[in-house]
């Protein structure tokens, strides 16, 4: 096996200045990543989605057997060994995003990457192919750069061979779950919070002040503290690896910014001098509020629509009541 030796690069090398080895030396590194990148996702994904698993395991297959073929051309073509050159040694190749940074998985997002990176392959094994000046070595780097071109409708392949309409209902049906588990959830408690809980300081001091200043910086304190406080209670409930709820860095700023959104809803109209004229308007606010929570409910919660207005309404109603009792006693 042709080793790696290791030498240093005070910037950035242009891919038309590396020589032959050079160029060896960051394919087999590139195929060896994208390999190690397909596997990750392949095990990352097989507890949810097996068939979209199965096609990167795939895929991860044939990324290995290209870092093959070009390490046993390295090894014949420089039998002493190729410099440690790198992707990120080179200008213009792009990095590849880690897994972690890919997280809560969303198919889509994986897929577009792994289109990017195909992309990127094929257009650095061109480039390279151009400039190789070994017969042997243009030769591989041009059939790469083919069979990189052909990746895409190889992927396509695999999904209509791997992907059946059973597996695709079933992957769907997993995703909605997790949407809902990892989003939905924590953004709508957060909402409902900030909503309805607000309801009764925004009002009480509106209706004991009559001052549109005094109820905005009321109204403020209490979005904003109730955004934080809900932000930080959903991210320590749980780390969601036993309930399939996602990372808590996740659902902690949903739950934390919806909550701090339905706070400022009915709040923002204070920012009108006429008291009566921002009174009326927050009220509509506040219905329009209801109502989302509600269909939110109803959409994504499987909630009859009747009962997610009724319960919905009644809460936000006692508290609306209760704010105004208390301001003007």
């Amino acid at each position: 096996m042709a080793a790696l030796i290791s030498v240093p690069h005070a910037r950035r090398r242009r891919l038309a200045d590396l020589s032959e080895a050079e160029v060896l030396s960051v394919a087999i590194a590139s195929e060896d990543e994208d390999h190690r990148i397909y596997t990750a996702y392949s095990e990352a994904l097989t507890p949810d989605y097996p068939a979209t698993a199965a096609v990167f395991a795939e895929m991860a297959r044939e990324e290995a057997g290209h870092r093959d073929r070009l390490k046993a051309l390295a090894e014949k073509r420089f039998p002493h060994g190729l410099p440690l050159v790198r992707r990120e040694d080179v200008a213009g190749l792009p990095w590849r995003k880690p897994l972690w940074l890919m997280r809560p998985l969303g198919l889509d997002a994986i897929r577009n990457q792994v289109a990017d990176m195909e992309e990127q392959s094929e257009r650095f094994y061109q480039l390279a192919a151009a400039q190789a000046k070994d017969p042997a070595v243009q030769a591989l780097l041009t059939q790469l750069a083919g069979e990189e071109l052909k990746h895409q409708d190889r992927g396509e392949v695999l999904r209509d061979r791997l992907l059946t309409p059973g597996a695709r209902s079933k992957e769907a049906e997993a995703a909605r779950r997790a949407f809902v588990l990892q989003t939905v959830q924590p953004g709508l408690a957060g909402l409902m919070d900030g909503s309805v809980s607000t309801l009764a300081p925004l009002f009480a001091a509106a209706f004991a002040t009559h001052s549109t200043h005094a109820t905005f910086v009321v109204g403020l304190a209490a979005a904003v503290g109730a955004g934080i406080s809900m932000g930080f209670a959903e991210a320590l409930s749980d780390d969601g690896k036993l309930s399939g709820r996602g990372t808590p860095w996740i659902r902690g700023p949903v739950c934390g910014a919806m909550t701090a959104i339905g706070g400022l809803g009915h709040t923002l109209p204070y920012l009108i001098p006429h008291f009566w004229t921002a009174t009326l308007i927050a009220i509509a606010v506040v219905v329009v509020e209801l109502a989302v929570i509600a269909w939110i409910r109803m959409r994504y919660m499987d909630t009859p629509l009747l009962s997610a207005v009724f319960q919905v309404v009644v809460g936000g109603v006692l508290v609306f009541l209760a704010g105004i009792l208390i301001g003007a006693g």
